[in-house]
């Protein structure tokens, strides 16, 4: 049964050319005829106009544009399906701002790399989606504006670094919408908000500007949604325009397998950390369930060597060092490093601390896949939770902060993400229970470098089994 409804709860959901569709669904009626691609646009800026004095979500909107011209192609998976870009990711007439005062509001000439193969698709971009400072928080609060809030419940974080699309997926404002993932930023505000959300392999889709420029590629791109058929749907659309030949191609993904799995368990992470009641409950029924349908559930040890977390966390502050000395170049000529955050300082001045240690961690970081290799010998997928407690309220993770009490605060809360990233494993989180204030509850599969499929697979078969609940009334 859905949670009861609290009183915060938002959403657009209404009787118009959205209704309840998930993206395949409305991207068929518009192929069919039956909705016309400015009709599904208006509608979608209506809802976006009603709920964004709530949520918060859209960083710059693109309404006149999307309402003027429509999709840049008429053709693609998802022709005339709105959708929102995240605002670190380049689009063309549009600035992007990484969620900082720091970047100057210029506008794009160009798409960036992946939004063009995103855009190939055939999406309207209704704009810019929300994000925390250069995505380095876990939760969408910019200290220049308000913060975003969890559709579910508004005084909630809707997670990071890709609040802003799940907050308005889930609202119903849009069913799909880009995120990207460089320690869990698609998967984290996808079990904040009860959506689907798969980091994929390294190297699957075509790579963005900032990924490119990283010693360890740590970035994955990808999508937010309500539903396994879309994200399948648009993997598979994605490989119809780049294809990585060093990667099994997932092909087009619609049911689930008969083939039964070995699922090792971690419910813990290797921080020391023990895992909240309410998410370890979640995990351990999901476990339940795979049993139930068949599957070979058992308890492993993290895939991961123990100083992982350290190097991780060093890192993330080479991120912030790498903003604040190379902002100029790397992101806009007029970038201004006095206008950071107090966390992009705080991890700035915390790397700087720990310089010499770097090319151990890096070193380690870059060996991490072949650990995690050989720890996957004789599992299919590990199961564990994507968060290390439920989602907090806003504040609890604002940047303004004591830099050691956010940071300590946040490296027990994602402790299980980072691993995928490092690794360039796939991982997907999917919506599996509630916790007690009736917040959405997400669940994390990793499998091998290379399996988004058999993700999927299994995705199908728990959405079958457990249906899961959203907003829609």
């Amino acid at each position: 049964m859905p949670p009861k409804r609290s009183a915060p709860a938002v959403n657009a959901f209404q009787n118009d050319a959205l209704a309840n569709h998930d993206a395949t669904a409305l991207a068929d009626l518009i192929k069919r005829g039956k909705l016309g691609i400015r009709e599904v646009t208006e509608a979608a800026v209506v809802r976006a106009r009603q709920v964004e004095p709530a949520l918060h979500g859209i960083a710059t909107d693109n309404f006149e544009q999307a309402l003027a011209k429509g999709p840049t192609r008429q053709t693609g998976m998802f022709a005339g399906v709105p959708t929102l870009v995240k605002d670190n990711s380049h689009v063309a007439g549009l600035p992007t701002r990484h969620g900082s005062l720091a970047v100057p509001s210029a506008t794009q000439p160009d798409d960036g790399f992946f939004v063009k193969q995103y855009l190939a698709q055939g999406f309207v971009c209704l704009g810019k989606s929300t994000l925390p400072e250069f995505g380095f928080n876990a939760s969408t609060e910019p200290v220049h504006g308000p913060a975003t809030a969890n559709p579910w419940h508004t005084d909630y974080s809707a997670g990071a670094s890709s609040g802003g699309s799940a907050a308005l997926v889930a609202a119903g404002v849009v069913p799909i919408a880009h995120a990207n993932d460089g320690g869990g930023s698609i998967r984290i505000p996808a079990a904040c908000c009860g959506l689907v959300g798969l980091k994929p392999s390294r190297g699957r889709l075509v790579d963005s500007e900032a990924a490119r420029s990283l010693p360890v590629r740590i970035i994955g791109e990808g999508v937010l949604t309500r539903s396994v058929r879309d994200t399948a749907r648009f993997f598979l659309g994605a490989e119809q325009s780049y294809h990585n030949p060093d990667l099994p191609p997932i092909g087009d993904v619609r049911a689930p397998a008969r083939a039964r799995l070995r699922i090792g368990l971690v419910e813990d992470s290797i921080t020391g950390n023990p895992t909240d009641e309410d998410t370890r409950a979640a995990v351990t029924a999901t476990a339940h369930l795979l049993e139930s349908m068949g599957h070979s559930v058992f308890p492993m040890a993290v895939p991961v060597a123990r100083s992982f977390p350290d190097d991780f966390a060093l890192y993330w502050g080479m991120l912030a060092f790498a903003v604040k000395t190379m902002g100029k170049r790397a992101i806009d000529p007029g970038f201004d490093r006095r206008r950071v955050d107090p966390l992009t300082h705080g991890l700035d001045r915390m790397f700087r601390k720990k310089l010499h240690r770097l090319p151990a961690a890096l070193w380690r970081l870059r060996r991490s896949s072949q650990d995690y290799a050989r720890a996957m010998t004789g599992v299919d997928v590990v199961l564990t939770p994507v968060l290390g407690h439920t989602t907090p309220k806003l504040g609890y993770l604002n940047p303004t902060l004591p830099f050691d009490t956010l940071f300590e605060r946040l490296t027990r809360y994602v402790s299980f993400t980072p691993l995928a990233n490092a690794t360039g494993a796939p991982a997907i989180s999917l919506p599996m229970g509630f916790d007690r204030h009736n917040l959405p509850l997400g669940v994390q599969f990793m499998a091998g470098h290379g399996q988004e499929r058999l993700l999927l697979e299994l995705a199908y078969e728990l959405e079958e089994a457990a249906p899961w609940h959203s907003l829609s009334p």
